[in-house]
C-alpha cells in the first residue's frame, strides 16, 4: 500500500534557524602523556535525557548477563527461541497490531506489515520448510534483496530451528559457491532477478536440494520451488522449536585477507545481547520508528536490522533503493524515523552532499543517530551536531563478537574519534602481545575478556581458526589495536597488519585519514603503508576529492602540510593518489588491504564483500 508523504515542517537556510542545540562541545588542543600526538581534547557533552541506561557507572558496577536474562522469554526447561523473542512474544505484549516492518522498494512504493503479520507469515513459511524435509541445524540461505520476503524467511528459519545462512545480494558466483559449498546448505531463498547467479554454480552444489524462488513469474527447473505456492497451502499455526540456548542460530561468513571466507556460528543465546545493547546503545523503545541501513546479508542488518529491534518491540524500516541523499533524507521525513543507524561512509557521502540538503528537510523526528563499520572521523560527529543538531554516536563490534561491546552511548559524552567505553557486562582493554594489560595512552592489541553472550561458538569446519581468537587464556583478540584513555574510552588505531611503522614510528592509518578529510578538499580518503628501502614505510594515501575540486601539485602539498601540522611531522602523507572512488566494502569500510594489494601488485584475496556498484 502506498503512505502518503507527510507534511514537512521545512528547515531554513542557515545552522543558526534549526532547532535548540543539544549537545555542548569543549576542545582544548595539545597532547598529553596519556593521548597520543594530534588528538584533540574533546568532549561533546549532551543536554539531559532520560536514556534507557541512565547511569552508567552503577549499572557497570553491578550488572551480570543473568540479569538480563529476566527480559527474555524462556521456555519449560532453559529452552528458547530467538526468533520467538523477536516475534510471537510480541503477541502477547499488545503489539499484536503495531506495525513491525516498513518496507520501502527501490521506486519508493510502501508496504506495511504488522508484528502479527510476520508471525502467520513466518508462520506458514517455517511449516513449507518443514514439509520439505527442513530439520533442526540444517543450513537454509536467505540470497534477496531487502523485501518482506527476506525478513519473513529470516524468522521462519530460525522459528523452525534451521541456520539462518545471511547473503549479501551483491554476491557473485564464485562468493555463493564458497559459503554454499562449506556449509553444506540445504535449501536457498531467493528472487528471479538474482537465480541466474546460483544457476552458474548449481551442479557444484550436491548438498543443495531446493532453490526456493519468491515473486516468480516464469518456468521454474527440477529443484526449484515457488515460495508463493509454498506459502499458500501451509498453516498459520507453528510451534517455536524449543531451543538450547547453545543451538546455531545464524551462520555468517567474513572475508578474510588471504584465503576463503571463514563462517562464524552465533547461537540462539546471542538474543540477550540483541535485546540490551539495542535496548541501551540504540535506545529503542516500543514507540521508535528504526532505521538500519545496513543489508541483512551482513551482521549489522541481521542483528541490529531484524532481532535487536524486533525483540524491543520497535518498528523497523527497510529501504531497497541505492544511495542517495536526497532520498534518504525524504525517507526519515516520510515515515517520522526516530532512531537512524547508519555507517561512517553514508555519513561523509551526506556531508559531500552539502549542508543546503539538510536544510531542505525536517528531520524533527530524529532523536538519536549512530554509526558502525569503521571508525567515525571527529569531524563527521562535529557536522552532525552543526545540521541535525544531534551527535552522531560512534560503536564497536565485529561478526565475531556479535553484538556492539563498546559504544558511545547516549547517556555519557562524547569524545570525537573515539569508539567510546565497554559496555555494562563487558570488559574491554589493550594489552601487549603477551596479554598484559597496557596502561592509557599505550597503544597495544584490543581485546575483551570472553563471557558476553553474543560471542561466536566456533568457526565453522575451522577449529584452528576459532582458537586464534582465544589463542591467549582469559582474553578474546579482536585483531585491532587500539589505546584507551584515562576515563576508559578506547580509540581504535587500526588493524594489527594495517598499523604503518615509519621511521621507528607507528602510525595508525585511521589517525592520519581523519586528519586528511579535515582538510575542505577531501571527501574520503584511505591510507597504506608503503615499503621504503630508508624508513621502512612511508606513508600513501589515496583521496577522493570533495565535489567542484580540481586535482593540481600545489593542492596536493597543501593537504601534506596541512596533514602534518594536524598531526606531526611523521605521520604524513609523502605520496598522495587522487581517485575517483575508494574501494570499500557494502558496509561501508575502506578496503586497505586492497588498496595496498593494489600499490603493490600483490594478490587481491576475497573480494566478495567489494562494493563495486
Amino acid at each position: 500500500m502506498k503512505l502518503a508523504d507527510q507534511p514537512k515542517k521545512g528547515r531554513q537556510g542557515t545552522a543558526a534557524d534549526r532547532k535548540a542545540p543539544a549537545a555542548t562541545v569543549f576542545r582544548a588542543s595539545g597532547s598529553s602523556t596519556s593521548i597520543p600526538h594530534g588528538v584533540r581534547r574533546e568532549i561533546i557533552k549532551k543536554f539531559p535525557v532520560k536514556a534507557n541506561l541512565e547511569d552508567y557507572d552503577a549499572t557497570y558496577a553491578t550488572f551480570t548477563w543473568e540479569e538480563a536474562q529476566k527480559e527474555i522469554s524462556y521456555f519449560a526447561g532453559g529452552k528458547m527461541n530467538a526468533a520467538y523473542n523477536a516475534i510471537d512474544r510480541q503477541m502477547h505484549a499488545g503489539r499484536r497490531n503495531k506495525v513491525a516492518l516498513y518496507c520501502v522498494d527501490a521506486e519508493n512504493r510502501l508496504e506495511l506489515f504488522t508484528f502479527q503479520d510476520i508471525y502467520y507469515l513466518s508462520n506458514r513459511l517455517g511449516n513449507a520448510l518443514k514439509s520439505l524435509g527442513v530439520q533442526k541445524g540444517d543450513r537454509v540461505f536467505v540470497f534477496m534483496p531487502r523485501i518482506p520476503e527476506l525478513y519473513v524467511s529470516t524468522v521462519a528459519i530460525a522459528k523452525i530451528g534451521a541456520v539462518v545462512g545471511p547473503l549479501f545480494s551483491a554476491f557473485g558466483p564464485d562468493a555463493l559457491r564458497d559459503r554454499l559449498q562449506d556449509s553444506e546448505a540445504k535449501i536457498i531463498i531467493t528472487t528471479p532477478e538474482l537465480k541466474p547467479k546460483l544457476d552458474e554454480i548449481r551442479d557444484q552444489l550436491p548438498d543443495l536440494e531446493y532453490v526456493i524462488v519468491a515473486r516468480n513469474e516464469g518456468k521454474l527447473k527440477r529443484g526449484e520451488l515457488s515460495y508463493e505456492e509454498l506459502m499458500v497451502g501451509a498453516s498459520e499455526q507453528l510451534t517455536p522449536a524449543h531451543m538450547d540456548p547453545e543451538d546455531p542460530l545464524y551462520l555468517l561468513y567474513t572475508s578474510g585477507t588471504t584465503g576463503k571466507p571463514k563462517g562464524v556460528v552465533h547461537v540462539h543465546n546471542d538474543i540477550i545481547g540483541h535485546h540490551m545493547t539495542s535496548k541501551w546503545v540504540l535506545d529503542l523503545r516500543e514507540d521508535d520508528v528504526y532505521w538500519c541501513t545496513a543489508d541483512p546479508g551482513w551482521v549489522t542488518g541481521t542483528v541490529y536490522g531484524i532481532f535487536g529491534p524486533w525483540s524491543n518491540g520497535a518498528s523497523i524500516v527497510t529501504y531497497e533503493g541505492r544511495f542517495d541523499a536526497r532520498s534518504w533524507y525524504q525517507l526519515i521525513d516520510r515515515l517520522h524515523v526516530t532512531v537512524w543507524y547508519t555507517a561512517p561512509t553514508a555519513l561523509r557521502m551526506l556531508m559531500k552532499a552539502g549542508d543546503e540538503l539538510v536544510y531542505e528537510h525536517s528531520l524533527d523526528s530524529l532523536r538519536h543517530v549512530l554509526s558502525v563499520g569503521e571508525p567515525l572521523n571527529p569531524e563527521v560527529v562535529r557536522w552532525g551536531m552543526k545540521v541535525y543538531g544531534l551527535p552522531i554516536h560512534d560503536n564497536w563490534w565485529q561478526t565475531e563478537t556479535g553484538m556492539m561491546l563498546v559504544a558511545n552511548l547516549p547517556g555519557l559524552p562524547i569524545k570525537p574519534g573515539s569508539m567510546g567505553k565497554s559496555l555494562p557486562g563487558v570488559y574491554a582493554t589493550v594489552v601487549d602481545d603477551d596479554g598484559n594489560e597496557l596502561g592509557p595512552g599505550q597503544l597495544g592489541r584490543l581485546v575483551v575478556r570472553p563471557g558476553w553472550p553474543a560471542q561466536l561458538r566456533q568457526v565453522w569446519r575451522n577449529e584452528e581458526k576459532f582458537k586464534e581468537y582465544f589463542r591467549i587464556p582469559g582474553w578474546y583478540f579482536s585483531g585491532d589495536n587500539a589505546w584507551r584513555d584515562e576515563e576508559g574510552y578506547l580509540w581504535f588505531v587500526g588493524r594489527a597488519d594495517d598499523v604503518i611503522n615509519t621511521a621507528g614510528h607507528r602510525v595508525g592509518p585511521f589517525e592520519v585519514e581523519s586528519a586528511l578529510v579535515e582538510h575542505p578538499a577531501v571527501a574520503e580518503a584511505g591510507v597504506i603503508g608503503k615499503p621504503d628501502e630508508e624508513r621502512g614505510e612511508i606513508i600513501k594515501a589515496f583521496i577522493v576529492l570533495a565535489n567542484g575540486v580540481e586535482s593540481s601539485d600545489d593542492l596536493l602539498d597543501e593537504i601534506r602540510e596541512f596533514t602534518k601540522r594536524q598531526l606531526a611531522a611523521h605521520a604524513y602523507p609523502r605520496e598522495i593518489e587522487v581517485r575517483d572512488a575508494l574501494p570499500k566494502t557494502r558496509s561501508g569500510k575502506i578496503m586497505r588491504r586492497l588498496l595496498k594489494a593494489w600499490e603493490l601488485g600483490l594478490p587481491a584475496g576475497d573480494t566478495s564483500s567489494l562494493d563495486d556498484d
